[in-house]
């Protein structure tokens, strides 16, 4: 196969149509809905401006936390996702016995559904009979066991904590894979230099990481702007809204047929998803050499 054939523009027509269709068309859609009233209760469409974006953004209403709440998840896992991934990576990357096997388990949570992962913690942080607490009663330990889920004071960390704990995995895998693509003269080159394993670290692996890095921080931050399912069912935006995201709102306004508000609260995470992913991009790559 000649790798550098150059294949007509018309091929991407397909999939720029499938991806207009079932992604950007209902994003438009939703955005042209956000400035009506529509609701379950009355069959008429009425148009109203800027109302409903009004309503979110005021200072008084609810979903201002929303949105507090929902980037200080997203700054929060990223970070941490990031850093234990790249952690991991380099640990798993270097000659230990049944790397292969660690590697499988450090992967495991991330493919396990969302919904079930939800549900297992759920049990596992039961304030009463739950596997954590119970175990640091056994160990001595139970000052410290906590209503993990219940408490409005550590319920939002903990569900950090959860998302945190499925999502590293497969950052770790990403930077591997980075790490494999390295090639292994310049760690020789320096050890001859003399450097040790953190001057390595720092000045061979950290640089040839940056674009995959960069990789794993948008897919991270577009993640934690969309993130729904971990929350619902961990704690379902409880206790007393607490962990309350932008898309646990959205699903209860149409549970509750405010449809108009809760194509608002979607549009805006749309375009605010469209502009972070964007900028990120091009700060994160600037310096990107193209041949």
């Amino acid at each position: 196969m000649n790798k550098s054939k150059l294949y007509p523009w018309y091929f991407a027509i397909g999939a720029i149509a499938i991806y207009t269709v079932l992604s950007v068309l209902p994003g438009v859609i939703g955005i042209g809905y956000s400035f009506t009233d529509w609701s379950a209760y009355s069959k008429e469409l009425h148009f109203v401006g800027f109302k409903n974006f009004a309503e979110v953004f005021k200072g008084s209403g609810d979903y201002l936390k929303y949105i507090k709440n929902t980037l200080l998840l997203t700054v929060v896992t990223t970070i941490f996702k990031t850093v234990l991934g790249l952690f991991l990576a380099v640990i798993l990357s270097s000659h230990i016995k049944f790397q292969n096997f660690h590697r499988g388990v450090m992967y495991m949570p991330s493919i396990l559904p969302i919904l079930v992962t939800g549900l297992v913690f759920t049990s596992i942080l039961n304030p009463k009979n739950g596997f954590l607490n119970e175990l640091l009663r056994a160990i001595g330990l139970g000052g410290l066991a906590q209503k993990w889920l219940v408490d409005p004071q550590i319920a939002f960390g903990s569900v950090m904590g959860v998302d945190i704990w499925r999502g590293t995995g497969y950052i770790m895998t990403m930077m591997i894979a980075g790490i494999a693509a390295i090639p292994k003269v310049y760690y020789e080159a320096a050890a001859i230099d003399g450097a040790n394993a953190w001057q390595k670290f720092r000045n061979i692996t950290l640089p040839m990481l940056r674009q995959t890095i960069a990789v794993c921080v948008v897919l991270n931050v577009l993640y934690g702007l969309k993130v729904f399912d971990m929350v619902y069912a961990l704690t379902n935006g409880g206790p007393g809204h607490r962990t309350e995201v932008m898309y646990t709102a959205v699903f209860k306004m149409f549970s509750k047929g405010l449809y108009a508000e809760g194509t608002t609260i979607s549009s805006v995470m749309f375009l605010f998803m469209i502009f972070i992913g964007y900028f990120m991009v091009k700060i994160l790559t600037k310096d990107e050499v193209v041949e």
